[in-house]
């Protein structure tokens, strides 16, 4: 059974998707990107953007999961409440298509990809490379990480879909 999963690694300026399919043991990709917005357009202009180009990216590729990495303590405040608006665009999104959502801290993602919760950038992005045979890692670096979180979550799929399904 085919399970479409896409994840997200959100933020105001880029909001990360990677899209994959997981059929039997081995992950494939299908998509990845970046949804950008432009600093000179007002907050609710590029929350906007956001929830219009993943609204496209939810028809297109249809997911029974988006997998979205959770938001971690940070020294600035201002970033953590931006990229706090861009996740809640992302969890209203997928909410209005009556999709199942799953949220990973960043050490459960670095642990699902790396098997080292404390992973660098670097050797996630490598290991992102390797995992769905990829000749060259995912750019930008927020693509990268969002084909992180889905990973995640297709490691995690068997023991809770259940869990997820039961929600929609």
């Amino acid at each position: 059974m085919k399970q479409i999963i896409l994840g997200i690694d959100p933020g105001i300026a880029d909001t990360g998707f990677g899209v994959i399919a997981k059929d039997g043991r081995n992950p494939r990709c299908l998509d990845y990107g970046s949804i950008k917005t432009t600093p000179e357009s007002d907050l609710a202009s590029r929350l906007e953007a956001i929830n219009s180009e993943l609204d496209d990216i939810l028809v297109k590729y249809k997911p029974e999961l988006v997998a979205v990495e959770q938001l971690f303590f940070c020294k600035n405040v201002k970033t953590a409440l931006t990229v706090g608006h861009a996740r809640g665009v992302v969890l209203l999104t997928a909410r209005k298509h009556k999709i199942a959502v799953a949220e990973f801290t960043p050490l459960q993602v670095k642990q699902a990809v790396s098997a080292y919760g404390r992973a660098g950038k670097a050797q996630v992005q490598k290991m992102v490379k390797l995992i769905l045979c990829l000749e060259d890692i995912p750019r930008p670096d927020d693509a990268a990480d969002a084909l992180a979180v889905a990973i995640c979550a297709a490691n995690s799929w068997n023991m809770k879909h259940e869990i997820w399904s039961a929600k929609y």
